[in-house]
């Protein structure tokens, strides 16, 4: 029985804790995307990826060598 009970312990927190990150994804997202972007105050920070090439990997396909 102590098994069983450790057992139903443990998927029930593992359970709330699912519905919990679940819950915050939705709110997060929703929050999000409530507001058009053209509607957002100044004080919203608005981040911008410039080109990422330069940043990592290859500037040019790789070419095969025998």
């Amino acid at each position: 029985m102590k098994t069983f009970a450790a057992t139903l312990y443990r998927d029930l927190a593992c359970g709330t804790a699912a519905a919990l990150i679940t819950l915050l994804l939705g709110v997060t997202f929703v929050r999000a995307t409530a507001v058009p972007a053209a509607g957002r105050s100044a004080l919203t920070p608005v981040v911008e990826i410039g080109p990422l090439h330069g940043w990592f990997g290859q500037p040019q396909p790789a070419v095969l060598v025998d």
